[in-house]
C-alpha cells in the first residue's frame, strides 16, 4: 500500500485563538505532505460543539490513509466514528483546552448538559486525552460521576475509572519566540524611573461573564475612588456585546483608562511593552495564554489563588479575596518601589521553559509518532 497520503487527521471545530495556536505550533514540527487539516472558523460555539461532526464526517474523504485523528473536545468525537466507521481505526487523540463539566454559569437552570455529556462520550471513544494543565484534568475527572448522577433515572458508574487511565497532562505550548522580551530592560529601572511613572495595568481577556469583568470594574473603581495614580488598558477579543458591567466605564476611570477594546497585534505587543502588571479575574480558566504572553513581556502577574492558577504562579503573586486584589493593586500603585522589588524577584525565579513551544511540541510530536507506528499499516 502506498504511504504517499497523509497519516495525521486534524480536525478543530472552532478554529481560533488558542484552538488554532495549538495547531500551528503543531505542524512547524510536521512535513507538509504528514497531515490534513479539517477546521471551521472560531464563532457560535454553542453550534460547533453541536453539529461539527455531522459536518466534518461529509468531508474528510473516505479514501485515506489516516492513522492518527487529533482533535480538540470541541468536536463530538463519538458522533464522528458512529457516522464515519472507517475512522475508528485511527488512534484517537483528544486535547481539551477547557471543559464542560465545571463551567461556570449565572442560574442552574440556564446549564445545557449536553456539552458535558459530549466530552465524556468523547474521552470513551479516544485512545488518548490530553489536558493543557493538571487543574483542567483533576477537575474534569472528579466532576464526571456528579455529573452523570444529575440523570434522573438509571445510573451510569464507573466511567471516571475508564476515562482517567487515558489522560496525560502536556501543557499549551506557547511560542514565546513570537514575543518580545523587556524583563531584563524592566528589571535595570532606576527608583527615579518608577517614582516617575504610574502603574500601568493590563486586563487582556475575552469579554464574557466567566473571566469576571465585574470583579475589574469594582476594583478598578475602588483604587479610582482612592486617588492612587494608575492608568489601564482593557483588551482582548469580544465575541458577542460588550459587558454590562463595561457601561460607563469609561465615564467613570476618565483619563485613567488609556485603552479599551480589542487590538490588533502590533498595537496589542506594544501595550504589553508598555504594562507593568497583568491581571486575571477569571471565574473559569484552564490555563491562561494571554496571562503567560504578558508575563514574557514584562509584566507581573496577580491572579485569583484558584483554578489553574496555583499550578503556574507563586503564591505571593495570587489573590484569595475581592479585597485582597485590591489591597494589593493599591500598594503597588502607591509604591512603586515596593512593586519594583517584587516584580524583579519574581522574574529571576520564574521559568518560562515549561510552557514553551520550543520544549513541548517535541512532546505532542512524539506522540503522534508513537501512535503512527503502533497503527503502521503499510
Amino acid at each position: 500500500m502506498s504511504c504517499a497520503k497523509p497519516h495525521i487527521l486534524i480536525i478543530e471545530p472552532f478554529y481560533g485563538g488558542s484552538h488554532k495556536q495549538l495547531i500551528s505550533a503543531l505542524i512547524e514540527g510536521l512535513r507538509h505532505g504528514d497531515y490534513e487539516i479539517f477546521s471551521l472558523p472560531a464563532m457560535k460555539w454553542h453550534w460547533r460543539a453541536r453539529t461539527s461532526a455531522l459536518h466534518f464526517s461529509q468531508l474528510i474523504p473516505r479514501d485515506h490513509d489516516f492513522r492518527v485523528l487529533f482533535a480538540s473536545s470541541v468536536l463530538s468525537l463519538a458522533e464522528l466514528i458512529g457516522l464515519r466507521p472507517d475512522l475508528a481505526v485511527c488512534r484517537k487523540i483528544v486535547y481539551f483546552h477547557e471543559n464542560q463539566l465545571i463551567y461556570p454559569v449565572r442560574e442552574v437552570k440556564q446549564r445545557d448538559c449536553q456539552y458535558g455529556f459530549n466530552e465524556i462520550l468523547t474521552c470513551l471513544a479516544a485512545d488518548i486525552v490530553l489536558f493543557n494543565s493538571q487543574f483542567n484534568c483533576s477537575s474534569f475527572l472528579d466532576n464526571v460521576q456528579p455529573f452523570l448522577n444529575i440523570q434522573p433515572d438509571f445510573k451510569i458508574k464507573h466511567m471516571r475509572e475508564k476515562i482517567e487511565k487515558k489522560c496525560q497532562v502536556l501543557y499549551f505550548p506557547v511560542n514565546f519566540d513570537r514575543f518580545p522580551n523587556r524583563r531584563k530592560s524592566v528589571m535595570g529601572d532606576t527608583d527615579e524611573d518608577l517614582d516617575e511613572k504610574c502603574i500601568h495595568l493590563i486586563w487582556p481577556h475575552r469579554w464574557e461573564h466567566d473571566k469576571n469583568p465585574k470583579l475589574l470594574v469594582d476594583t478598578l473603581c475602588e483604587l479610582h475612588e482612592r486617588q492612587v495614580d494608575f492608568k489601564v488598558t482593557i483588551c482582548g477579543e469580544s465575541y458577542q456585546e460588550v459587558p454590562e458591567e463595561f457601561d460607563q466605564i469609561q465615564e467613570k476611570l476618565g483619563s485613567k483608562l488609556v485603552s479599551f477594546g480589542h487590538l490588533e497585534r502590533e498595537e496589542y505587543l506594544k501595550t504589553l511593552l508598555t504594562g507593568d502588571i497583568v491581571i486575571s479575574t477569571a471565574d473559569h480558566e484552564f490555563f491562561g495564554v494571554a496571562m503567560l504572553e504578558a508575563t514574557f513581556c514584562g509584566c507581573y502577574p496577580i491572579a485569583p489563588n484558584k483554578l489553574v492558577y496555583p499550578e503556574i504562579y507563586p503564591k505571593e503573586n495570587l489573590y484569595n479575596t475581592s479585597n485582597a486584589l485590591t489591597k494589593k493593586l493599591y500598594n503597588f500603585c502607591r509604591m512603586p518601589r515596593v512593586f519594583r522589588k517584587q516584580r524583579d524577584q519574581f522574574f529571576e525565579n520564574f521559568n518560562f521553559d515549561r510552557f514553551s513551544a520550543k520544549e513541548l511540541v517535541p512532546k505532542y510530536l512524539d506522540i503522534f509518532q508513537r501512535n503512527i507506528e503502533s497503527n503502521d499499516v503499510c
